[in-house]
């Protein structure tokens, strides 16, 4: 299985479609067998285009703080598991992960007016 996070530095992305880059780890029998970040950076607030480069590189669940209702449509459209409201380091997110301690917080972010979406 694989997992993609929207990194900001080391810790979690709170801002989804902000993000530069994600980390993406495989878990094999609830181990981290390997871990790799992929740049986003042209794909800003490009919903299709994010969920699409999540596909192929096979990940299922993605963890992240604050998504909008665009990207969060485009990822479940997708088939993926998403896991919002997380924070924190992202080594301590992967860990609670396996633990089976990270629910699902429903949070949806709502920017209307702060920026725009291109």
């Amino acid at each position: 299985m694989k997992i993609a996070m929207p990194k900001n530095g080391e810790v979690i992305n709170q801002h989804f479609g902000r993000s530069e880059s994600f980390y993406i780890v495989e878990l094999e029998n609830n181990n981290v067998v390997e871990g790799k970040e992929i740049s986003a950076l042209e794909l800003q607030h490009n919903h299709g285009g994010l969920s699409e480069l999540l596909v192929k590189e096979g990940v299922s669940v993605v963890i992240t703080g604050g998504i909008g209702k665009g990207a969060y449509d485009a990822l479940k459209l997708k088939g993926l598991e998403v896991i919002r409201g997380a924070s924190g380091n992202i080594e301590d997110v992967i860990n609670e992960y396996k633990l089976g301690n990270l629910k699902d917080r429903q949070v949806m972010c709502n920017h209307h007016g702060e920026h725009h979406h291109q």
